[in-house]
């Protein structure tokens, strides 16, 4: 667990931006958590049925703003408009705005009105569904709501893995709390099987008109198209012949957006032995009616249900997309099928039908799962951390950065004048002994990870083996090289970069860009600050440090940078130059590739 930073004396202003107050949900204990560490915490919403009723539940303030869930250009101008004089009148210091519309309306309205620190919570990218125009459209509004958050929190791994794909976030900007999540599951209170009335069972499947003995099938979410209805119905008609005591049971609403055909719900509604419980909140003890639950969706962020069924020891048949691979373990708390496929779900649910030992050990280790790794307090702990990080950074932040800039641009300045013989004896040299060209260019990620040409002056020859792959940089290391480097004379025209800002002359080394998706949530923040000339990690080591002691030191650097560090480091790195400490890895000439941590 990561050391707290109190983010402020006086009680620091949050606000959440959902498009609809179900999405409240997302709030659940997390609020009272947050307001014992000194937050005040609102909500933005649209007005809807379910606004009172989880402002009440929440003990918060939910302002209505109408934001449409479809893409409606006129009425979203107008809702942005409504957003920002929300936020100028609440001021807040951190809004945290959450689904695709609410991301974007609720980042977009937060930098106009100043706010900041400004989060985009991805917990579904939609595009991944989409086709044409619309996939284009999708893929650019996801732009830019990562464009306008200073922070991009992602509920999944394999969802941030789609959006890197995707393009639609830098690396460094996005990141994964704890095991990811909504948020988190509580398996010890309300999820929590054991603490149900021991006929709690019996009544539900009484109430309705489930008979005792029967085998169930339960599915809890929109009764829409892209949650696999289709396909759940076709599965089913696959299997009610071959178990004839089995029952399906549909938790969750039937919502005219995105809808099933008219058929498919008629074929449902008809079905003696398919019940459709409609929108229940209370759905621990609906899952004690079920032996297994289905998710057979076309796209997930990180769908809770899962979670939920594992923790009230159900196993889980879900497909294999982004989202529900984090939320099931193939084989082990259940099992991942292809989306869209019909066959291969009605196998996998029969497996577990007939097969009472199987549903037992996969919804124990579920449930084990769940207690492990998706506990709450692990993930609001992590989000507390990841707001005080944030809210530390503004005020001193801009005196700092101004005071940065003005060292980077005086020393710039002086090195090229006063070091411009040495730069020109270098690059005779240089000329004389590799030819041209005398300057080594390389596309270099700079701050966010946007990509800038560096320059240094040619240490390597350009040689290659039979098949053009470049020879080991140890054979291509001319002796002039070996002396530039040991010098550290061939960085000095990186003060060129350092003049046009790509550079700053102490921050974290740019590496190369094909490392950006190799970096883990945590080393991927060396990125959040300009890159340096020279840098923490190269005052205490530099290649003779291992990647990940590298990285860490990047990373330390870049939550505890300061003038006073800035120059300690400029200092120590006179030194490093005069003593040669660490020009390259044991074994490398320089340094052995990243290849990513494990």
């Amino acid at each position: 667990m990561s050391t707290r930073v109190s983010p402020a004396a006086a009680p620091t202003r949050l606000v959440h931006v959902t498009t609809i107050p179900m999405s409240l949900t997302f709030l659940v204990g997390q609020v009272d958590f947050m307001r014992a560490r000194g937050f005040s915490v609102s909500a933005i919403s649209s007005p809807g049925p379910d606004r009172e009723r989880f402002a009440a539940q929440l003990g918060i303030d939910v302002h209505t703003v109408e934001m449409p869930r479809r893409i409606t250009p006129l009425r979203d101008l107008a809702a942005l408009a409504a957003l920002v004089r929300t936020l100028r009148r609440i001021r807040p210091h951190v809004v945290h705005a959450h689904t695709p519309k609410g991301g974007l309306l609720g980042t977009t309205a937060a930098a106009i009105a100043g706010v900041p620190v400004r989060i985009y919570h991805m917990r579904g990218l939609p595009l991944t569904a989409a086709t044409g125009w619309r996939r284009t459209l999708l893929r650019a509004t996801e732009r830019v709501s990562c464009m306008m958050a200073h922070r991009v929190i992602c509920n999944s791994a394999s969802l941030r893995q789609v959006a890197l794909a995707e393009r639609v976030c830098a690396a460094e900007k996005m990141v994964v709390l704890g095991a990811g999540s909504g948020n988190g599951v509580d398996a010890e209170g309300r999820f929590h099987p054991d603490r149900l009335p021991p006929d709690t069972r019996t009544q539900v499947r009484a109430r309705l008109g489930i008979p005792v003995d029967a085998l169930v099938v339960g599915f809890v979410g929109r009764v829409v198209r892209d949650k696999g209805v289709v396909e759940l119905l076709d599965a089913w008609h696959r299997l009610r012949d071959d178990f004839p005591d089995a029952h399906l049971l549909v938790v969750g609403p039937v919502e005219p957006q995105d809808p099933v055909p008219a058929e498919t719900l008629d074929a449902l509604r008809n079905d003696p032995r398919v019940h459709l419980a409609g929108m229940d909140w209370d759905t621990p003890p609906l899952y004690a009616a079920m032996d297994l639950v289905t998710l057979p969706t076309y796209r997930e962020g990180f769908p809770n249900v899962p979670l939920e069924a594992a923790a009230m020891r159900l196993p889980v048949v879900a497909t294999r997309v982004p989202g529900c691979v984090d939320a099931v373990v193939d084989g082990v708390t259940g099992t991942l099928v292809p989306a869209r496929d019909a066959t291969a779900l009605a196998h996998a649910l029969a497996a577990y039908l007939g097969d009472a030992e199987l549903r037992r050990a996969h919804g124990h280790a579920g449930r084990e799962r769940v207690l492990r790794d998706f506990r709450p307090e692990r993930l609001w702990d992590a989000l507390y951390n990841e707001y005080a990080r944030l809210l530390a950074r503004p005020a001193r932040r801009r005196v700092y950065a101004a005071v940065k800039r003005a060292m980077d641009l005086a020393a710039a300045l002086a090195a090229l004048v006063l070091l411009s013989p040495v730069m020109l004896l270098a690059a005779l040299a240089v000329r004389i002994a590799l030819g041209k060209p005398v300057l080594f260019r390389q596309t270099r990620p700079g701050l966010h990870g946007r990509p800038f040409v560096l320059y240094k002056f040619r240490t390597m020859r350009n040689a290659t083996a039979p098949d053009g792959t470049p020879l080991p940089d140890a054979e291509r290391l001319t002796p002039l090289g070996r002396l530039l480097r040991s010098t550290s004379v061939d960085e000095l025209p990186e003060m060129w970069n350092v003049l046009k800002g790509d550079l700053s002359l102490v921050g974290p080394r740019p590496l190369l860009m094909e490392y950006l998706p190799l970096y883990t949530p945590e080393q991927a923040r060396r990125h959040d600050v300009r890159p340096g000339v020279t840098g923490w990690a190269q005052v205490n080591g530099r290649n003779a440090l291992t990647w990940e002691e590298k990285l860490a030191l990047d990373v330390w650097y870049v939550d505890h940078r300061g003038t006073a560090l800035d120059l300690r480091i400029l200092l120590r790195t006179l030194k490093q130059v005069i003593v040669r400490h660490g020009i390259s890895h044991q074994g490398h000439a320089t340094m052995e590739r990243f290849r990513g941590s494990l």
